[in-house]
């Protein structure tokens, strides 16, 4: 196989109201990954319209992703910062891969199942197509890891499967232009941390989401110390004391939930958590929940409200960025071009 410099990808939805889950399951790895790795971070909007296509408010939206993005500590100099729709090589890559993915395989996804529910036949073709565009992203910039969770696992195998048919069906094009035995790298998935996956605080069953009619059920990345401090007291719980042990939270989703939102704030094991509050009623973990995710989230929300005060900053953020990326991925799609035979400028 070719030989890839090493580099990450990923990209965040701007669907307004950032909470816990987005920090604790991808920002704040994307924090950690930068001091290990180059990286190129992006605020997929193009994504964000493919089940809503009319959403006046996706430019605010845009902006406070970018606004979370500096707040946790991403280093947009270092690395690259920028939303998916100011790079259009995203998409003309996609068309490619919509030529080279097949029927088949796109059935199989389970989420554009899941987010169509029953009226599959009135979803858009974005939504279906969805996978496609989330492998143009990718591979444009032919990053060999990407953070994701469970949920985009099935995707990122997809993309695999892309970059090796697109690997396959051009081997000869691509050896004659020097690329060796492959053009595009089969990406690596990023997957794990204390926290990966964090529940509602009204249902340890159900993921933590924006779009719960309750918003006692997540903590939102703008929220002041007084709601954090609030939600986590109200969180449900069980009437047992913390066990000493992981095998204890079997059965106890609110337990596990957070227990392991402890233990991605505190970037530690689960097992320390509950060495340290093994047999402690919930009064006494909550208390010391609320002092850490005050003292680790209050910072970035007012860092958030100081950043999307002045919007100008951000754009020229995103406008930076985009420039530096659309180099990257211009140099790709010409030579996706060459590859396939397409004339170009």
């Amino acid at each position: 196989m070719a030989d890839f410099k090493e580099l990450v990808f990923s990209g965040v939805q701007p669907t307004g109201n950032l909470h816990l889950g987005n920090y604790l399951g991808a920002i704040r790895r994307f924090v950690q990954l930068q001091e290990s790795r180059d990286c190129i971070y992006c605020v997929v909007d193009l994504h964000a319209i493919t089940a809503t296509l009319h959403q006046p408010d996706l430019r605010a939206q845009t902006r406070e992703v970018t606004a979370a993005f500096l707040a946790a500590g991403i280093d947009p100099k270092r690395h690259i910062v920028f939303n998916q729709s100011q790079v259009p090589q995203h998409a003309e890559l996609a068309w490619i891969f919509n030529c080279v993915a097949r029927i088949g395989w796109l059935n199989r996804m389970t989420q554009f199942k899941e987010k169509a529910g029953k009226d599959r036949e009135n979803a858009s073709v974005g939504l279906y197509d969805y996978p496609c565009l989330m492998a143009s992203d990718i591979l444009v910039y032919r990053a060999t890891h990407v953070p994701v969770g469970e949920d985009q696992k099935q995707h990122l195998e997809l993309t695999r499967d892309i970059a090796q048919k697109f690997n396959n069906d051009f081997a000869a094009e691509i050896a004659e232009r020097g690329f060796g035995d492959a053009f595009f790298p089969l990406t690596e998935p990023l997957i794990g941390g204390p926290a990966a996956r964090v529940m509602s605080l009204r249902d340890g069953t159900k993921k933590m989401s924006k779009s719960d009619a309750s918003d006692n059920s997540r903590i939102n990345l703008t929220d002041d110390a007084e709601a954090i401090a609030q939600k986590i007291r109200k969180a449900k719980t069980d009437a047992e004391p913390l066990p000493s042990e992981e095998a204890g939270l079997a059965k106890r989703p609110e337990a596990e939930n957070l227990v392991g939102i402890y233990a991605g704030l505190a970037d530690t094991a689960r097992a320390d958590v509950l060495a340290e509050f093994g047999n402690a009623q919930f009064s006494r973990f909550k208390s010391a929940l609320v002092d850490l995710a005050v003292a680790k989230l209050g910072p970035i929300g007012q860092e958030m409200s100081r950043l999307m005060a002045d919007p100008g900053h951000i754009d020229a953020v995103l406008g930076d960025g985009a420039e530096r990326a659309g180099a990257i991925a211009e140099r790709t799609m010409a030579e996706v071009k060459d590859v396939v035979g397409l004339i170009r400028r």
